[in-house]
């Protein structure tokens, strides 16, 4: 199985930066996105940012300007460098990697993976 660790959420004043990391890890055949999404209170979860292995990226209008996604293919690890931070940021920031896994009767199957999330919180 593939463990996510995520890593750079905490407190940051309105207009502040904060940079997440996301390191992947265990057995896993391939990888074809990593991306970023976020959930706040009584709210779903929402897509921010998505990169591929070719370094394709998309971003949600929210974001877009202000959130640059970006990763490390060798490290399995992709991040996430947030500037300009408004108090409607905060919220819980999840890691999710999107690829495929291999069963031992050769057939490889798509593989979806959740990191455990990491608290942001953006004061006025």
């Amino acid at each position: 199985q593939v463990q996510l660790v995520e890593s750079g959420g905490g407190l940051v004043q309105a207009g502040g930066s904060l940079r997440l990391s996301c390191a992947a890890s265990g057995s896993i055949e391939s990888i074809n996105t990593m991306g970023w999404y976020r959930q706040a209170p009584g709210k779903q979860r929402e897509l921010l940012a998505q990169i591929s292995t070719g370094d394709n990226t998309n971003y949600a209008d929210s974001v877009k300007g202000r959130f640059t996604v970006s990763r490390d293919n060798a490290k399995n690890t992709v991040y996430l460098q947030m500037n300009s931070l408004k108090p409607e940021d905060t919220a819980v920031y999840y890691c999710n990697l999107q690829g495929r896994r291999r069963a031992v009767s050769g057939i490889s199957y798509k593989a979806n993976y959740w990191g455990q999330g990491t608290q942001v919180t953006v004061s006025s």
